[in-house]
């Protein structure tokens, strides 16, 4: 958003009061609509410094205005403290820049429930209530590890204010003040008022009737929504944690006094968490279905104590949530460390929050689509030229016929009420009501009722392949394994043939993120299959393992009642680096009891095979590879390597972990389509909605389902479309191809575009054809080749290889092409 500032000035204020008085209230009505003209008539222009009232802009194509006054936080603590504040690890934070001397005060507004306050030496506002991302993982460790000095944690607590995402209950009052100060409202009115001078009775009561039933469902509506959202976030306000001070041992005190900054101690068993937080220590298992829908249980690692000059995040890349227990979740497992504590450093606290910007979110809806909103005021503007040609044409028309001037003035404005019909605010409103209930009986809900108007006109949906498209669970097919770089005799499962001893049995019974949870293995859905296969089961009650001198909480695996003999009592999973969307694979550092550590990984083959010793990949990896992704099948890649001893697990980065591996084969799975998905898809192209699928699995696979689904006709072209930055150089190289054959029809770069697109129209031919692309293409096409991304998009019809922030990125760029888009996915990943 744009910030201007402005200050009070006395006499334009005066003018203005006296405005309101003479105007009978009406000038007051329209500032209330235009508070950008309050601004303007009440106050003169400044710097921000100066400002005591502040107007915002939003930067988007509405530029939607709001006034905003400063409010001053005294910081009493600094007076009352002995010791000079700031500290030394305050020194380069916000709550040291923010304090003005000698008055000790803090100036700050909110916006949309977070709190910005002023740095002195930037000359700006800056969001407070979250930790700084200036921090390395280094200095997170060392300055935070330990926890906040008391004075700290009070200081930070008046500026910061309570951890509360409080959302109060709006008074009816409130509310129906609010719905009956609406433009068209107070146009109905006037009319109304007019017509009962005109003695239009009947006509007027019944306009009335109905705009009461408006008003009465739509503040009855607001009302359940505000009761509702209430109660939802209220029982996160109130929990008692245990927090660490700096010097004075740990405490416990309700969550709502927590601030950025404090170390929280995570005890063993459920926990409720009431803030977002760093994990600094430890390894815990999270439930996220409140924030992702998703109810798989998601682990957590502890912040790598690197020691460069990073930024935390940046150092941690996409995997930064790796490390980030959320707010509203809930902690089902916390492992300690080698000294028996769980610690998290808190990072945001409030509305600052995931949770609290989902709660935002709901209180603040995006606008919606500018088109419509640009279009409803051509209409409306219309409307109003109609009315001003019939209002001057009846005013000459009465006064020539010598009508009292009384008469002449009500037959005026009696048209405007016909051109602008008083009706249409309630007939959309009990429309929308309407609809919004319909849509319930049906199971679907809506948290922005105006949006509905919007779904009629969608005209392209992009869906998930996983679970949306095809079945929830898969089904364990086959198993290739690789042994001295060549492929051996694929491995069927079945109930008769159980898989033998060795390194390929121990990645399967190792290399996931299961959980034992309430007596029932929890996790990944693929992880469940691919361990249910070993018939070995988790060990929950082994509490502690040896590790030298150490002690360290870890997951033991041992063989089941049904498993074939195995020469080892169990397994141990020493550490884990889950998996990513981004690097698309998971590792873990694994030690058989009595036995020697490894490293065990698995994810996409492509990805896997690349982190594996070339002398380890067999020659004709593709080749098997593209066999069984284009029969529709997922495929995973194994891999692994002995670690080396003496070093300590914990410490290793992944980088060190995931490089030179031995690459140990093929696990293949049976990917269904739902017996829903070919009707709706044909219902959707009778009704020339476009299909698209945008998916994190492998290229191939994509296209089988595709075609399977009939996105794609058995008829049609498919082109895949590569393009990858050429290295040592700023220039890119794009490549496209039959997806059937292997050789590359035709090569361009960046130094000639008008051959690039010739050679696009060459390779489509004359029939229908569709082009594929990788989340890795689409990224270098957005980067170097953007004149071409419109063109490839209208003919694309399968995006595989998406990460998250790609498949939003892509929905973005569909609708700058003029698409309604809808996006239709099953976990989190696919919303954006």
């Amino acid at each position: 958003q744009d910030i201007f500032g402005y200050k009070t000035h006395g006499c334009r204020k005066a003018l203005c009061i006296a405005g309101y008085v003479l105007s009978c209230g009406a000038l007051l009505l329209l500032f209330y609509w235009k508070p950008e003209w309050d601004v303007w008539a009440n106050c003169i222009r400044c710097s921000l410094e100066e400002a005591d009232t502040f107007l915002l802009r939003t930067t988007d194509e509405f530029q939607i205005y709001s006034r905003k006054t400063v409010t001053w936080i005294s910081v009493p603590a600094l007076t009352e403290s002995k010791s000079d504040y700031p500290a030394a690890a305050e020194e380069d934070s916000i709550f040291s820049k923010a304090i003005m001397k000698p008055s000790l005060q803090v100036k700050s507004i909110q916006v949309q429930k977070i709190r910005y306050v002023w740095n002195i030496y930037a000359k700006q506002f800056q969001k407070i209530g979250a930790l700084e991302d200036h921090y390395t993982c280094s200095a997170i460790h060392a300055k935070f590890g330990s926890g906040l000095t008391c004075n700290e944690q009070t200081v930070r607590r008046v500026i910061c204010g309570p951890n509360t995402i409080d959302v109060p209950v709006i008074p009816i009052w409130k509310l129906l003040i609010k719905e009956v100060l609406n433009p068209f409202y107070v146009f109905q009115l006037f009319s109304v008022c007019l017509w009962f001078a005109e003695d239009y009775m009947e006509y007027a009561t019944a306009i009335i009737i109905m705009s009461l039933f408006s008003i009465f469902l739509t503040v009855y509506d607001l009302r359940q929504q505000s009761v509702k959202l209430h109660r939802l976030v209220e029982s996160h306000n109130n929990i008692v944690v245990t927090v660490c001070s700096n010097k004075e041992g740990s405490q416990e005190l309700e969550s709502q006094h927590l601030v950025p900054g404090d170390t929280m101690i995570l005890q063993e068993g459920k926990t409720l968490l009431p803030c977002d937080a760093i994990l600094i220590s430890g390894q815990c298992t999270v439930n996220e279905s409140t924030l992702t829908g998703e109810s798989i249980p998601v682990t957590k690692t502890r912040l790598p104590q690197a020691d460069n000059f990073m930024p935390w995040r940046m150092h941690c890349a996409e995997d930064y949530k790796k490390h980030i227990l959320f707010c509203g979740t809930e902690v089902i497992q916390a492992k300690a460390n080698d000294r028996g504590i769980v610690k998290a450093v808190v990072l945001r606290t409030g509305f600052n929050t995931a949770k609290g910007d989902l709660v935002r979110s709901i209180l603040y809806p995006k606008p919606m689509n500018f088109k419509l909103y640009r279009d409803a005021l051509r209409f409306l503007m219309c409307l109003i030229a109609f009315a001003a040609i019939g209002m001057i044409y009846a005013v000459c028309v009465f006064a020539l016929n010598g009508e009292e001037a009384g008469e002449v003035v009500k037959k005026a404005l009696d048209v405007i009420t016909i051109a602008v019909p008083p009706a249409l605010p309630a007939a959309l409103t009990t429309g929308i009501i309407y609809t919004q209930r319909r849509l319930k009986k049906k199971g679907i809900f809506c948290i922005s009722p105006q949006r509905i108007n919007m779904c009629g006109q969608l005209n392209l949906i992009c869906f998930d392949k996983t679970g949306t498209l095809t079945e929830d669970g898969l089904d364990l097919w086959g198993l290739l394994p690789s042994e001295r770089n060549c492929f051996q005799d694929i491995h069927i499962f079945s109930g008769d043939h159980s898989l033998p001893w060795g390194p390929v049995f121990r990645a399967m019974a190792v290399c996931h993120s299961l959980i034992a949870y309430e007596g029932k293995i929890q996790g990944d859905p693929l992880d469940v299959k691919m361990f249910e296969a070993t018939n070995w089961v988790i060990d929950d009650s082994s509490g502690h393992q040896m590790e030298g001198q150490e002690v360290t909480h870890a997951t033991v695996v041992r063989p089941g009642p049904k498993a074939s003999g195995a020469p080892v009592e169990g397994i141990t999973i020493l550490h884990q680096f889950p998996f990513s969307s981004a690097l698309q694979r998971m590792s873990v550092i694994a030690q058989e009891i009595g036995g020697e550590q490894e490293v065990f990984t698995k994810g996409a083959p492509e990805m896997v095979s690349m982190l594996c010793r070339a002398e380890t990949v067999p020659s004709n990896f593709e080749s098997k590879l593209l066999f069984y992704t284009t029969q529709g099948f997922r495929v995973i890649g194994l891999a692994c390597k002995p670690l080396q001893t003496g070093k300590q697990s914990a410490w290793l980065t992944r980088e060190e972990v995931e490089s030179e591996l031995t690459f140990l084969g093929l696990l293949i799975l049976a990917n269904r389509l739902k017996r829903e998905t070919k009707p709706v898809l044909e219902e959707l192209s009778a009704a020339h909605i476009r299909s698209v699928m945008v998916t994190g699995d492998n290229m191939q696979t994509a296209v089988t389902i595709a075609k399977s689904a009939g996105m794609i006709s058995p008829a049609d072209r498919v082109i895949l479309v590569e393009a990858n930055k050429i290295p040592g150089s700023f220039s890119a190289s794009i490549t496209w191809k039959p997806l059937e054959e292997n050789k590359p029809e035709d090569h361009g770069n960046m130094e000639d575009d008008s051959q690039t697109e010739r050679r696009i129209s060459l390779a489509s031919g004359s029939g229908q054809y569709h082009f594929a692309m990788s989340g890795k293409s689409y990224q270098v096409v957005t980067q170097h080749f953007r004149h071409l991304l419109p063109k490839l998009l209208l003919n694309g019809t399968v995006f595989a290889r998406l990460s998250p922030g790609q498949k939003s990125s892509l929905v973005e760029e569909f609708q700058k092409l003029d698409y309604f888009v809808g996006m239709c996915g099953d976990g989190a990943n696919d919303c954006g």
